[in-house]
């Protein structure tokens, strides 16, 4: 006789529950405000005009190609198919950023879900990321930012699924989003190695030789592929742009703020929210098997400190903890429903103030915004700088007109002579800053106009060279193509491959 004992069944542990039972998403909340910022974000997006990065942007999307010399495919992929869809303007290329924004703002609401978080701590959460300066700024502006915010956020998504649910098929999601990050921008790599240094750390360590994670990998190194071939094809050329940028003599500057720098992406007032997500996932046992998203945050700072990188960069994780805090504090702010009202009025003002176009144009120069958004700054000025190009052009001889281009210092200069061509009758558009660099004028063309390209620079070229004027773009204007020379040199002494490499840079 075989005698068998009966042993008490286990309790759950607070883990096991959360793996079982996921909090139901808040749909109808999480969607309204996902849909009210991207109505709000369109409503200003003819507000000021084009930043630089999206005349460029533009213009690359002209020109299809697996990557550039500064940049993977995906960002003038999405401008262009903007321009097409939504119209040639401001408003048409921002629709894919105002998307961006609201899908950033449900994505936080489903990590607060994914932590426990109760419908109200969604929508709040929700609330939160769209009244964050960060998200309105990236939001307002398509920037190689608006998606990687996106996909830095999906990542942060799967990885809490397959760690908190215990289900390992989410690692594989997590490396397609990873995969189709390589075609937007690389910095997803100081997430994943982040990701991994907090595996190694606090766990769960077994995940990091499970087949799922290790599949998720594969994945997206089979989607970057192509991507990461024509790196390689091309001689890197992301590592002598990397190069490039940290010559610039800013990596002293990106260090000294960029600790107090990450109060402000989402701003001061949700400041201790995040702070306290950060803690919460730490110190709440419940969140145990997520800690290694926490230590994916400091990991990253002191990657982005090292290499001197900009203060932004690991923005998308701050929105994750952001999403953490609402759950950690859901309880505590329940209690005081008018403080948590008015910090997220006040943040969503401040950050409107600072992120989005609701000053005239007039008053901008007055206040210091232009000094802490560049977007705000190089968004004005370009239609004038194309007039003033158009009448020098105009002013031509025939002769000279029907054998000219044009050649812009950068790639913003270039870009908005590019854009407002055609209602000019300008010539082709060149310049040696970054992927434009590649693009050499033609052997016909033996006149240039140039738009902050120094005469001396030019005239060992050409039989001569002279500054026609600069560029004027009225006594209130923060863009930095303001008095810029313009130069018209004519007669073309040298060819343009012995010309061209002293036109080309990057940065």
């Amino acid at each position: 006789m075989v005698l068998q004992a009966t042993l008490p069944a286990r309790k759950p542990s607070p883990i096991d529950t959360a793996r079982r039972q996921p909090a139901r998403i808040e749909w109808r909340g999480v969607l309204a405000v996902a849909g009210a910022v991207a109505l709000l974000l369109v409503a200003l997006a003819a507000r000021y005009g084009y930043y630089r990065d999206e005349l460029y942007f533009r213009m690359l999307s002209d020109h299809p190609a697996w990557g550039y010399v500064d940049q993977p495919p995906l960002t003038p992929l999405l401008a262009g198919l903007g321009t097409h869809l939504f119209g040639d303007t401001a408003v048409g290329i921002r629709v894919p950023a105002a998307l961006c924004a609201a899908a950033a703002v449900v994505l936080t609401a489903m990590i607060a879900a994914e932590l426990g978080g109760s419908r109200r701590a969604q929508v709040v959460s929700a609330l939160a990321a769209a009244t964050s300066c960060y998200v309105l700024l990236v939001g307002h502006t398509l920037l190689t930012s608006s998606i990687d915010l996106v996909a830095w956020l999906a990542v942060a998504l799967f990885v809490l699924r397959a760690l908190v649910r215990g289900t390992g098929k989410w690692w594989l999601f997590a490396g397609v989003a990873v995969g189709i990050s390589f075609y937007n921008k690389y910095l997803v790599v100081l997430l994943c190695l982040g990701l991994l240094a907090g595996l190694a750390t606090v766990g769960p360590r077994r995940a990091l030789v499970n087949r799922w994670l290790l599949g998720g990998v594969a994945i997206a190194l089979v989607i970057g592929a192509p991507n990461l071939l024509y790196q390689a094809v091309h001689d890197w050329p992301q590592l002598k742009m990397a190069s490039a940028l940290s010559a610039d003599g800013n990596g002293d500057r990106n260090r000294l703020f960029l600790l107090p720098g990450q109060l402000i992406l989402v701003g001061l007032p949700l400041a201790p929210v995040w702070l306290a997500g950060l803690v919460g996932l730490f110190r709440r046992p419940e969140w145990r098997s997520a800690r290694a998203v926490a230590v994916a945050y400091p990991v990253a700072l002191v990657a982005i400190w090292v290499t001197g990188g900009r203060l932004d960069y690991a923005a998308p994780l701050v929105l994750v903890l952001l999403a953490a805090g609402c759950v950690h504090l859901d309880s505590w702010a329940f209690r005081r429903p008018r403080l948590i009202t008015s910090a997220l009025i006040v943040n969503a003002t401040t950050s409107a103030l600072l992120a989005l176009p609701v000053l005239p144009e007039s008053v901008l120069a007055q206040t210091p915004i232009p000094m802490a958004n560049v977007e705000a700054r190089d968004s004005t000025g370009w239609p004038e700088l194309t007039r003033q190009v158009g009448a020098v052009v105009a002013n031509l001889p025939s002769e000279q007109r029907n054998s000219a281009v044009l050649l812009a210092k950068d790639y913003g200069e270039a870009g908005a002579l590019d854009r407002w061509r055609d209602d000019y009758h300008l010539p082709p558009v060149f310049s040696g800053h970054n992927e434009l660099s590649t693009w050499m004028p033609p052997a016909t063309a033996t006149t240039v106009v140039s738009v902050g390209v120094p005469s001396d620079q030019l005239a060992p070229a050409f039989a001569q060279c002279s500054t026609i004027g600069t560029v004027q773009l009225g006594p209130d204007s923060v863009n930095q193509a303001q008095q810029e020379p313009i130069v018209v040199c004519t007669g073309r002494q040298s060819s343009w491959a012995q010309l061209w490499p002293r036109l080309a840079h990057l940065g």
